[in-house]
């Protein structure tokens, strides 16, 4: 089945070590779909961002079980990627926050 860039990347992640990375190391990280694979996030990001892939790490986060009371529930399970761009590429959609 063949999806569009949209459908796999979700939504990009901004956290404090995720921010520290771009800077450092010309990593971006994103919420990807749970059945995307690394093929697919490079070609997804270099689709929807016009930008180069060098490397692509993908991580599967467990949502954690949380308590209220006596009631017990779960969190999601999410999958995240760590997408490194290749030498001298820039992403705008950073830059001007």
């Amino acid at each position: 089945m063949k999806r569009s860039a949209h459908d796999v990347l979700v939504q990009p992640l901004l956290t404090e070590k995720i921010t520290a990375l771009r800077e450092s190391a010309n990593k971006v990280g994103f919420l990807v779909r749970r059945d995307a694979n690394r093929i697919d996030v490079k070609r997804a990001v270099e689709a929807a961002l016009n930008v180069k892939v060098a490397k692509v790490n993908i991580l599967n986060i467990m949502g954690k079980t949380k308590r209220l009371g006596r009631f017990s529930g779960k969190r999601p399970d999410w999958k995240k990627a760590i997408v490194t761009l290749k030498a001298g590429e820039k992403l705008e959609l950073y830059e001007s926050a």
